[in-house]
């Protein structure tokens, strides 16, 4: 993540922990987006940053929502986007959820299953569905390879089943695994998007679009081990660029294309303004003397994704002074709660003291939709926002 001046003058300026979004910055990497892959259209997954102000701003720019229950919805609508633009990319909805959706405006339903398909059909008459394909998720920091998406052969029955129903089968998508990064992913997964498509050609089913869903990673993290991770986002682009082009060559009608954006529009556009807690010396059983640095924010106010990477770290007050290896830790009595664990030591200026200011970044993607309501007394970070470059 790159500190613009606005940035660094907001989290300079900031008294008390929170959370502090670059609008300007998630505009530009949306721009940068449509740039890479020209003509598709744009669902950002809400529950990267369900923030009003971000979702007004990617909203004003001309992106839709990937929604995930009827409450998202509301919030998606509050920003004046028309209900066309919003879909529910949950496979998973109850009766209930269903008719509250499609009350909304809802018309466009991702399915997985002949059971989800019979309830949209009775909950969401005549609504287009459109079917999860499953993926390995090889190659990603989450994988998501079992809750969500069913087999090539399935998707065929289960579109089948939506048109018998009196649904529209329009279309089919898919997701690669959050923070994706291998363009080999894409590669397999256009592979079995092209063998969906055809065998529903030869059934007489014609679909409209193909939902790329998410994946697309961000470049500010560290893996857990605290070494760069560098995704190689401009062959995983030309990837999807080359599988779209191939897909459209395949179908009976050539598809269009959305994806569902999430950590990698607002990942690396948002940081947070934590404080020290305490930076202490313990010998452990082994006899071996650890520095521990606790902040204010760990796991449960914040940074939640901490068990599969790491966060950039800067200490504005204590810049370029000499440093202590430490394993850092959140404030609560859990001892998931560490940002670096034993097998990794963060180097920290051995002067901070207990209230100085640590900068915390590429939080912008998962911090504020993961955050309790106060697990062991500790508050959820305020949310705040800066407009300029």
């Amino acid at each position: 993540m790159r500190l613009n001046a606005t940035m660094r003058a907001a989290l300079a300026a900031a008294t008390e922990d929170r959370i502090v979004f670059d609008l300007a910055g998630i505009e530009e990497q949306y721009e940068a987006l449509l740039r890479e892959l020209p003509g598709v259209s744009v669902r950002f997954a809400m529950k990267a940053c369900p923030v009003d102000a971000v979702l007004a701003r990617l909203a004003d720019k001309g992106s839709g929502f990937d929604a995930a229950s009827p409450r998202e919805i509301e919030q998606a609508l509050a920003t004046g986007v028309p209900a066309d633009r919003i879909h529910y990319g949950n496979t998973i909805k109850s009766d209930r959820n269903i008719a509250a959706a499609y009350r909304l405006g809802i018309r466009d339903f991702a399915t997985d299953s002949l059971e989800d398909v019979a309830a949209t059909a009775g909950h969401a008459p005549g609504s287009r569905v459109f079917c999860r394909l499953a993926t390995t998720g090889d190659g990603a920091l989450w994988g998501l390879s079992r809750k969500f998406g069913c087999s090539g052969a399935d998707a065929v029955r289960v579109m089948e089943s939506a048109r018998s129903a009196g649904l529209v089968p329009s279309g089919l998508s898919v997701h690669v695994g959050s923070q994706q990064m291998t363009s080999e992913a894409w590669q397999d997964t256009f592979e079995r998007l092209a063998d969906v498509i055809v065998d529903l050609d030869r059934r007489g089913i014609v679909l409209d679009h193909v939902n790329l869903g998410g994946g697309l990673p961000a470049l500010g993290y560290l893996d857990n081990r605290g070494r760069p991770l560098v995704p190689p986002v401009d062959k995983i682009f030309a990837v999807i660029r080359d599988g779209m082009q191939h897909l459209a060559a395949v179908s009976a009608s050539p598809p269009t294309f959305l994806v569902e954006p999430g950590r990698h529009l607002v990942a690396d556009h948002g940081a947070i303004r934590a404080h020290v807690a305490r930076l202490s010396s313990r010998e452990q059983n082994d006899g071996e003397r650890e520095h521990w640095l606790y902040l204010s924010c760990g796991k449960f106010n914040g940074l939640y994704e901490m068990d599969q990477l790491q966060y950039r770290l800067l200490f504005p007050t204590h810049d370029g002074e000499d440093g202590v290896p430490a394993v850092v830790a959140g404030p609560t009595c859990d001892s998931d709660d560490a940002y670096a664990h034993e097998h990794n030591r963060v180097l920290v200026p051995r002067a901070v003291a207990s209230g100085d200011p640590v900068w915390i970044l590429s939080c912008g993607a998962y911090a504020t939709g993961y955050m309790t309501q106060g697990f062991n007394g500790f508050d959820p970070l305020p949310a705040t926002w800066t407009d300029g470059q």
